[in-house]
């Protein structure tokens, strides 16, 4: 996409917002039905993912971990972000990767140690690496470089 293009797609938008603030709230939703074997069946309206526990808990491993989903959704969120925010501005990516990492203690969530927490054991932290093509990227490429990924994504301010 182009970025005339993206900026003729979201000129409407921008100006609804500004005119009118609450247009711009939305509550995104997942919903999850237990399901069978300790998994649940997540539904987010594009498509349905069965989640269940992680190996390290006695899961079979065939059921997606909610850890793994919370950290691909992080990824995702960053990505897309990325990807339109340099679009936006002119900037070709040639290649951009991007990690969120998470350390766990399963004594937690097992429930084998008062001490240790449920769950991720500190915040999320992300790192993105980009490669933009030099000649289009000068102007902007410090607002890409500077823009730290958990500020791309709200849902990254665990």
């Amino acid at each position: 996409m182009k970025s005339e293009d993206l900026r003729s797609i979201q000129a409407p938008l921008k100006e609804r917002y500004r005119d009118t603030p609450v247009a711009a709230l939305m509550t995104l939703r997942a919903h999850g039905r237990i399901g069978a074997g300790l998994s649940c069946k997540i539904d987010t309206g594009q498509a349905l993912r069965i989640a269940g526990l992680h190996p390290a808990t006695g899961g079979s491993g065939h059921a997606a971990c909610s850890g793994d989903m919370l950290l691909e959704a992080l990824v995702a969120c960053a990505g897309v972000t990325l990807n339109a925010v340099a679009t936006a501005l002119g900037i070709a990516l040639r290649d951009a990767s991007l990690l969120a990492e998470g350390d766990l203690d399963f004594r937690g969530t097992l429930g084998l140690s008062k001490e240790v927490p449920v769950g991720f054991q500190s915040g999320l932290p992300t790192s993105s690496d980009t490669r933009m093509i030099s000649s289009t990227c000068q102007p902007h490429s410090d607002r890409l470089a500077c823009t730290p990924t958990t500020a791309i994504c709200a849902s990254a301010s665990l």
